[in-house]
């Protein structure tokens, strides 16, 4: 559940670096998402032709404020974006290290408690530390999007233990992983650790037939989420027979 909203799909797609047009339009239709994210300040020259494909997918469109680098850049961007997509939905970057596009948590606090005042539902693209987390809470987020690595890196979750302890200290609050994510299996992990939802751009926008991706990821992330409510077993430290001995005859 996001801000009152339940998806049934748990797969967020990101609309950008695509080959074109067309292909974007089959790979959204492919994977079966529900939500979309587009940057304001990345769209390119498609213009007005891009958001009526964005619209006409009969998805809910999650503008970002990828780029930003200030507070006053992402709360600027946010309210283009609102009025440009009538929409509260807001996902929150703001940049802080131009290496690894880590989150500033300084500034992505900050500008989350502005947005969140002022009417916005804000999805904040952060790292697995609780403390980040918790402060993002208190300034009003409904839910947290911690990277599982580095923007485009396709390293999966690069640090699962983190990501487990984060899932497990905000129980109850939707989590949704965010970034890093280079192949099914890994968004498969994520689903089976408890997320919530992965979303993910490059992975399927860079494929060699993205449209086969798409329906990969969708794959993958259902079976996670049903393993994780059928209840995965216990990693164990010793081999453990799955036939007993116990009642079986002694041959001799």
């Amino acid at each position: 559940m996001f801000y009152g909203t339940e998806l049934n799909n748990r797969l967020m797609l990101g609309t950008a670096q695509y080959p074109s047009p067309q292909i974007l339009r089959d790979a959204i239709q492919a994977s079966g998402t529900e939500v979309i994210t587009v940057s304001l300040r990345r769209e390119g020259p498609q213009g007005e032709g891009f958001r009526d494909l964005l619209r006409d997918s009969g998805c809910r469109i999650l503008p970002n404020t990828a780029g930003c680098h200030t507070v006053q850049e992402a709360v600027t961007t946010a309210h283009m974006a609102r009025e440009i997509f009538d929409t509260p939905w807001i996902k929150l970057e703001v940049i802080g290290h131009a290496d690894t596009l880590q989150p500033d948590p300084f500034a992505l606090v900050e500008a989350a408690r502005i947005l969140c005042s002022d009417g916005f539902e804000v999805f904040p693209y952060t790292t697995e530390d609780l403390i980040v987390g918790e402060k993002l809470i208190e300034a009003g987020c409904q839910v947290l999007m911690p990277w599982g690595a580095p923007i485009g890196s396709g390293q999966g979750l690069r640090h699962a233990e983190a990501l487990r302890t984060m899932r497990a200290h905000f129980e109850g609050i939707p989590l949704v992983i965010d970034a890093g994510i280079g192949a099914p299996s890994q968004a498969a992990r994520a689903m089976e650790m408890g997320f919530d939802a992965v979303l993910l751009n490059t992975a399927v926008a860079r494929a060699l037939d993205p449209v086969a991706m798409a329906r990969a990821f969708a794959l993958a992330i259902a079976a996670g989420q049903e393993a994780h409510g059928a209840g995965l077993m216990p990693v164990r430290d010793m081999a453990q027979a799955s036939t007993p001995i116990f009642g079986m005859g002694v041959l001799g």
